[in-house]
């Protein structure tokens, strides 16, 4: 809630001061619901860059979700009728908790899952809502807002190595992105990164089951 809280307040602040109607932000929150993209998509907007080009952006931009929903099909396995919307709903934020809080066998899987998943989406509703709305009725400096969501990513990223206790995958993950920022123009890095990445993983994958068991 604090994560999302916040983040969404900065994406609603930062909608409005492009000048554009305050219910953008609780609009795209329900329908969109990608805060990385959210972020982006006001410059896009700002550019008027054409559909096209919107809809390949998006799509390299996100394609990490691809990865994680792979990883979570056996859970996600038996959560009817709500897997529609938890495949909609599955952002990193979520992803995080969902793979560092362990399961409680007391609960219902398939409704805890909904519930997180629902109350992360509130929270990021609630917080892009009220920062539009305030930010549309007072004048805000909203320089380095675009920089909270990366702030976010640092801390997911710590709090997994907390729970994890292996460096290796994250030394994987920054050899990847150097290597993609190097190796490949800067809007291609994304994809380059996380194929990269995979490779690596899949080379290295028996130190790494080795070092999490």
């Amino acid at each position: 809630m604090m994560g999302y809280g916040v983040l969404g307040f900065a994406f609603g602040l930062l909608l409005v001061s492009f000048e554009y109607d305050w219910y953008l932000a609780p609009l795209m929150s329900i329908f969109i619901y990608a805060g990385a993209l959210q972020f982006v998509a006001i410059g896009f907007f700002n550019a008027k860059v054409g559909l096209v080009d919107i809809a390949i952006a998006s799509w390299f931009i996100n394609i990490r979700q691809s990865f994680y929903g792979l990883s979570l099909l056996k859970r996600f396995k038996q959560t009817s009728p709500f897997k529609n919307y938890l495949i909609f709903g599955l952002t990193d934020e979520t992803y995080a908790l969902l793979t560092t809080i362990k399961d409680d066998k007391e609960l219902s899987k398939k409704h805890y899952y909904v519930f997180l998943t629902a109350l992360n989406q509130s929270y990021w509703f609630i917080g892009s809502t009220l920062g539009a709305l305030i930010g549309s009725q007072l004048s805000f400096n909203t320089k380095g807002l675009e920089f909270s969501l990366t702030a976010l990513f640092v801390v997911l990223c710590i709090e997994q190595y907390k729970n994890l206790q292996n460096i290796f995958p994250f030394l994987i993950g920054i050899f990847s992105s150097i290597a993609a920022i190097v190796l490949v123009p800067s809007d291609k890095m994304l994809i380059a990164s996380i194929g990269i990445a995979l490779v690596l993983l899949f080379t290295f994958k028996q130190k790494v089951q080795n070092e999490l068991s």
